[in-house]
């Protein structure tokens, strides 16, 4: 389990990025999204109600394990 003062940081390389918090529990379901223009910085924190983040669009994700792009 995600240590609830893990961080990531998403910036938009384009835009009409989506940032979207997902459930944690027996059903996973959505319960908070953002839309991020581009090079606009959202931090995100995991929480006891955020068990994963999904990111749709072309942006560059900074978190504690490392950098990713997501159009790679």
């Amino acid at each position: 389990m995600a240590q609830q003062n893990e961080y990531i940081i998403i910036k938009a390389k384009e835009n009409g990025v989506n940032v979207i918090g997902l459930t944690r529990g027996s059903d996973t379901r959505f319960h908070h999204s953002e839309k991020l223009d581009k090079n606009e910085v959202m931090i995100a924190q995991f929480t006891e109600h955020t068990s994963a983040i999904k990111v749709r669009g072309k942006a560059k994700i900074l978190t504690a394990h490392g950098e990713l792009d997501s159009d790679e």
